[in-house]
């Protein structure tokens, strides 16, 4: 399901990735130097750094510093500031501590191709160095020496705990079940893409217009990959996604897939209730998801943000760094992984 994307072929050809290579560099190896220059246990920092090997799509500081540079060269400047960069930094950060959290939290097997970080060590030791990652990552946020920038980026961290908290308990009025979903998923994935590009764009000292804009950009881009990523949950092979297909089903999470599926089969709701722990459910939820028109609402549903987020890039000064925001839309609607 291609977006029509607006603008000439030449739109097309331009890699977003390509475009920010240099400034993605060595931005792993900087990570890692942050990490293990700040502390003198040598375990930790084989733990704290065992996500930060390139391996991932760097995708938040690659949308980071592309809204920098589009802020940028929309206020006349081709300078990628060093504040800016330390929050593409500061975003894959924050992004790994989560995942720490998260692996510990859903007893992960694995992640990215390879052994999760809780399978090597304790969970209490896995726990400890996310919680490790975020206090760096506080340290870098406060040498920025922006109070603004500062309230920004803690929030994403006040949103992630939120979200997960949300996603421990249910709703169990079905007309509360998607407004819920939405909350959790903004909560939990779009508040790091949206609110990193708000700070990138705080910092190059524009109007609260044009920060809006970076803000909302990088909430509908969020949104809309979260919402592939559910979708790919029950399409894509465990190979392509790095973990088991199903794997919400088995941690007895509904997401848009499972609630679009509900309004063709009622029979979802006692199983979302009980969170398909009965013998069964997430093979027959996973069946009725996929007899149902719930992957295709998902998808139709993840286009729609995608589309207002070209919108919203369309808006900005024309550069090679704008027409990248409209691919990378692109990009995360049609990945396969």
């Amino acid at each position: 399901m291609q977006t029509q994307l607006p603008g000439s072929l030449s739109d097309y050809q331009i890699d977003p990735y390509r475009l920010v290579e240099d400034d993605l560099k060595y931005l792993f190896e900087n990570i890692q130097e942050e990490l293990i220059n700040a502390t003198t246990q040598k375990e930790l920092q084989p733990i704290a750094t065992y996500y930060m090997d390139g391996q991932g799509k760097a995708l938040r500081p690659m949308l980071s510093i592309l809204m920098a540079r589009v802020i940028n060269y929309h206020k006349g400047s081709d300078v990628l500031s060093y504040s800016q960069r330390r929050i593409a930094m500061i975003s894959e950060m924050i992004h790994v501590a989560s995942l720490l959290h998260d692996d510990v939290i859903d007893q992960s097997d694995s992640r990215r191709g390879k052994p999760s970080v809780n399978i090597i060590w304790s969970q209490k030791k896995v726990a400890m160095a996310g919680d490790y990652i975020l206090a760096v990552a506080g340290t870098m946020l406060a040498r920025i020496q922006n109070d603004d920038v500062t309230i920004v980026i803690n929030q994403i961290i006040t949103d992630l705990v939120q979200g997960e908290f949300m996603q421990l308990g249910s709703k169990e009025t079905e007309n509360e079940r998607f407004a819920h979903y939405f909350t959790k998923t903004y909560l939990k994935t779009a508040s790091l893409m949206a609110n990193c590009s708000k700070a990138v764009a705080t910092l190059a000292e524009v109007d609260d217009r044009m920060v809006e804009m970076a803000y909302q950009y990088g909430r509908n881009v969020g949104l809309a990959f979260q919402l592939v990523d559910d979708f790919l949950d029950f399409v894509a092979s465990s190979e392509a996604i790095g973990k088991p297909a199903g794997a919400d089903l088995k941690l007895g999470l509904a997401t848009a897939p499972v609630l679009f599926a509900c309004e063709q089969y009622p029979e979802l709701n006692a199983m979302i209730m009980r969170r398909f722990q009965e013998p069964g459910d997430v093979e027959k939820a996973f069946d009725l998801v996929h007899k149902s028109n719930g992957l295709q609402q998902t998808k139709f549903m993840a286009k729609k943000h995608c589309v207002e987020a070209i919108r919203i890039a369309q808006s900005f000064a024309k550069s090679p760094y704008q027409k990248a925001l409209t691919v990378l839309a692109d990009l995360v609607l049609n990945r396969m992984k």
